[in-house]
This record gives structure tokens, sequence and C-alpha cells, in this order.
């Protein structure tokens, strides 16, 4: 069997770049949401994992223990869009809250589109507040992706990716 190194699909010149940002985990039916539009608009998938940094240490201090727990997850994201023959340019962002960092690579990129996971119950993801936030300020068209909750909390397992959210609902159309 071939490596993925061999089939890494490439973008075209100029390609629409879909960004989805998470911190902590990401729920994998805004994961497979994310992949189908950028497969439909032969776009690259830019999976974010926004760190935080505490107030303790310095702004650009890394964090290796958290730099440890984003790898996984971001691996993961590249290897479900790598099969779904979807380009990906996984990024790590840091700053002192999930927006500081979401606003830090704003400013550094340029994005066509936003896919943004809403979370379910008390998981980790952004606030209500955050979600509020990104719609107002966004700098490109920007998605909010609930889950059907009723499927993620029937579901009770993990969606087999360490460190990632439960949930295997279907995303809305």
């Amino acid at each position: 069997m071939r490596s993925l190194r061999h089939r890494r699909p490439t973008a075209r010149e100029g390609a629409p770049r879909i960004l989805v940002p998470f911190s902590g985990s990401l729920d994998q039916s805004a994961l497979d949401a994310a992949i189908r539009i950028a497969k439909a608009e032969d776009a690259v998938l830019v999976p974010a994992y926004l760190l935080v940094v505490p107030l303790r240490y310095d702004e650009d201090s890394p964090l290796r223990d958290q730099v440890k727990s984003a790898m996984p997850l971001l691996e993961a994201v590249e290897h479900a869009a790598l099969r779904a023959g979807v380009p990906v340019d996984a990024r790590v962002e840091s700053g002192r809250t999930p927006i500081h960092a979401l606003q830090r690579l704003w400013q550094a990129e340029r994005f066509d589109r936003i896919v943004v996971p809403a979370p379910i119950g008390r998981r980790h993801g952004f606030t209500p507040k955050d979600l509020t936030w990104m719609l107002t300020n966004a700098p490109a068209e920007t998605l909010i992706l609930r889950p059907d909750p009723t499927r993620t909390l029937a579901n009770g397992k993990g969606s087999g990716i360490p460190g990632r959210a439960t949930g295997a609902g279907a995303a809305p159309r």
C-alpha cells in the first residue's frame, strides 16, 4: 500500500481556503461537513488548532504539552481529508484566548470560508459569545455547524479519534 505522501492531493493555484478552527476537540460531523464543502468547492481545508497560552507564560512560549495534544488531532483531520481527496494545510495558532488566536490567524492569512464547530452540552469549544463575535467580525463567509445533539448523545461513545469530542451525528444540509 502506498503512503499518503504519494497520494497527497495538490491544490490548484489560487484555490479557495476553508478554515476550520477548533480548540481541544473537533466534532466528527463538523469535520465531515467541512470536508464535503472543501471537496465540492475544490478548496484547501485549513484545520487550525487554537492553542491558549495562560497569562503566567510569555505569549510566544512553546507549550509542548498542548502542542503534543494538538498534533494527533491535526493528523487525524489530515488523514480524513486526504482519504476524501481534499488538500490540507494544517495550522497551530496561539493566543491568550481561542478568539485571540483566531484573530492572529485572520491577520496572517486569507480564508474564503470559515466553518466553525459549535459545541454541544458542556464540551470544549467556542462559547455562544465567541460564536457571536465570529459572526460579527469574521473576514469571510462563516458557517456555524451544530451536530444533531440527539444522535451525538445517543451514541455515547467517542468517535474513535483520541482527544476528539464524542459525535457522529449528521451535519445539517
